[in-house]
């Protein structure tokens, strides 16, 4: 069973972060970009939070014992290199006691219209029965995340896996809910309507990746 929340269906603070990772004149400014995906993965976090389970626990002060409760999942942060790496940065910053695990993977053309997803790494501990969250800032036809799951999945089946993207495609959220084969909920911060026909989600924002960190050859 999978589910879809997504962030800026509200009026919100995300909708500042997410305007600035989109607008030219402002996604220039590499070290802004990167922030805002940490912010967005830092929203998304806080909203994921309120669906784990907790157990109550009692604190003590310096002044008594004040009951409470604490995340009881054991979680596991994942993320796709190396567009993924500020969401997952964003990600942890909530989750500080998490696991981590990474994907190395990437996207290639055979000369055609059709788009090759190659991947090359899969780093992570044992999964079973543990709560993943795989970040990555861009979900176009989901076929590149689902990959890299898949991936993952290889070290062990999980409680739930939580899929957190700054924007996605209507496209890649229909393609993801279809075809996951683990219970899973897709935190989106902005979903766009359409695709280009090399796959880049319009209006969308540009490539994550080289906005983060410079082009690639």
């Amino acid at each position: 069973m999978s589910n879809t929340f997504i962030l800026n269906q509200e009026a919100n603070v995300a909708s500042t972060y997410i305007n600035e990772l989109r607008d030219v004149n402002i996604q220039t400014d590499r070290a802004r970009f990167r922030r805002n995906l940490e912010r967005i993965g830092e929203l998304l976090s806080y909203e994921l939070s309120k669906t784990l389970d907790y157990e109550s626990v009692d604190i003590t002060t310096p002044l008594g014992t004040s009951p409470s409760r604490r995340v009881k999942d054991e979680l596991v942060v994942t993320t796709i290199l190396r567009a993924g790496l500020p969401m997952y940065q964003g990600v942890l910053n909530v989750f500080d006691h998490a696991d981590s695990g990474f994907v190395a993977s990437y996207r290639s053309s055979s000369g055609t219209d059709e788009v090759e997803i190659n991947m090359e790494y899969v780093a992570s501990g044992n999964l079973d029965g543990k709560v993943v969250i795989l970040a990555d800032p861009m979900l176009a036809t989901g076929k590149s995340l689902l990959l890299a799951l898949e991936g993952l999945l290889k070290n062990g089946t999980p409680k739930h896996v939580h899929i957190l993207a700054a924007i996605s495609s209507q496209q890649g959220v229909d393609y993801v809910l279809e075809n996951i084969n683990v219970p899973s909920t897709l935190w989106i911060g902005a979903v766009d309507p359409e695709m280009n026909d090399k796959s880049y989600i319009i209006p969308g924002l540009g490539d994550a990746g080289d906005l983060c960190f410079g082009e690639k050859l």
